[in-house]
């Protein structure tokens, strides 16, 4: 069934309005009939009758209560009559204006025939009519706010839900996509190293037998093929995640660069060097880590593309912002994929992983060719938590 409050179409609306319109004017002849009212006064109680009940009609629940009240109020109180469709068309419109409209008017809509009720008509048809009205008019208006608030608090509990909903996966999408990251920046690395140091021990040892030569290339396949499988899978986690969460509670830090370093330079035996300007002041944990994890995945890179290449981080302290400098002289970019600011996607993450490191904590990072040649990593970071976005 239909309900009767905000929901109610207008066809339904205008069909309750018609029938009880026709019933009330019906029931006024009806009552009329054989008695010497003339035809002037048989018009009036008609358009009386149909004053109380069309309005229902009225799209407006507050509208349509207002003008069903006064009819009715008029019918009895000058014309000493109300039909039985009047009387059900008012409760039906304060059961409409309980759903929909002003509580304070749904629930004195039976006030006026409370007072009805109470003058002196003992026993008489009005009487009895004022009494139900007087009743069932506030009992309609409540079951009508009572349905109301049941309503709202269901659309309460809906959005309630929605919202945690939204919540959890933006939580799980957060720490897929913080997974994704940790895998790269700290698996992928490792992994690499295994490769480089397989490669670089099958190169530079001398005497060594076939046998040992063969399984060290086997090894170096090996950690090759998982990182390739390894990309594939943070293709899966990035495309699910879409999204970035701030890590500000990170483990290494800016006192582990030289560690990175040293492990690079006896990876590849290539010279790496660490170069300070300006003062070092304390940074944010987060900025920290952002740092770590750019220069760590540079010099991955830089063994992955310019293998022997020597490498220089530089880090320029400024009052304002900390610049990140890794430059290898290798021999630069091989494909347009690696040029500044080109998000499209390069045989691995590793470009798009160090600028989403670098807008998680409010800076910038640019890649591409260096102006005296080799590769350029540069980051711009914020210093101090306030500057963190």
């Amino acid at each position: 069934m239909a309900s009767v409050g905000t929901g109610t179409s207008q066809p339904i609306l205008a069909i309750a309005g018609a029938a009880l319109g026709l019933a009330a004017v019906a029931e006024s002849l009806v009552r009329l009939a054989g008695t010497d009212a003339t035809t002037p006064y048989v018009l009036l109680l008609c358009l009386l009758a149909a004053a109380t009940t069309l309005p229902v009609m009225v799209s407006s629940p507050l509208v349509a209560a207002v003008s069903v009240t006064a009819a009715g109020v008029l019918s009895i109180g000058v014309f000493d009559t109300l039909t039985t469709g009047g009387a059900a068309a008012q409760v039906l419109v304060a059961l409409r204006l309980g759903r929909s409209g002003p509580y304070a008017v749904a629930l004195v809509l039976g006030v006026p025939y409370l007072v009805f009720a109470l003058a002196d008509r003992t026993g008489s048809y009005l009487m009895v009519m004022s009494v139900l009205l007087a009743a069932l008019a506030p009992i309609a208006a409540g079951a009508g706010i009572a349905s109301r608030v049941g309503r709202e608090e269901k659309d309460h509990r809906a959005a309630d839900h929605a919202v945690a909903d939204a919540f959890l996966q933006h939580t799980a999408r957060g720490e897929r996509a913080r997974i994704a990251r940790e895998l790269h920046d700290v698996v992928a690395h490792h992994i690499s190293m295994i490769a480089v140091q397989s490669e670089t021990a099958r190169l530079t040892t001398p005497g060594m037998p076939a046998a040992g030569a063969q399984r060290l290339s086997a090894i170096g396949d090996t950690a090759r093929a998982a990182l390739t499988e390894m990309r594939r899978l943070l293709g899966v986690l990035r495309e699910d995640a879409q999204i970035e969460v701030v890590q500000r509670r990170p483990q290494p830090g800016l006192h582990q660069l030289t560690e990175l370093l040293d492990e690079a330079r006896d990876a590849t035996g290539a010279g790496a060097r660490l170069i300070l300007y300006g003062p070092p002041v304390p940074l944010d944990p987060g900025v920290e880590l952002a740092v770590y994890r750019i220069v760590q995945e540079a010099l991955t890179n830089s063994r992955r593309h310019a293998p022997g290449a020597a490498v220089d981080v530089e880090l320029h302290f400024t009052s304002c912002a900390l610049r990140v400098l890794v430059r290898d002289n290798g021999p630069g970019p091989t494909a347009p994929a690696e040029t500044a600011g080109n998000d499209q996607p390069s045989p691995g993450h590793g470009l798009l992983g160090m600028r989403e490191r670098a807008a998680a904590v409010g800076g910038e990072l640019r890649a591409g060719a260096a102006a005296t040649g080799g590769f350029l990593v540069e980051a711009t970071l914020p210093i101090g938590t306030e500057d963190i976005g």
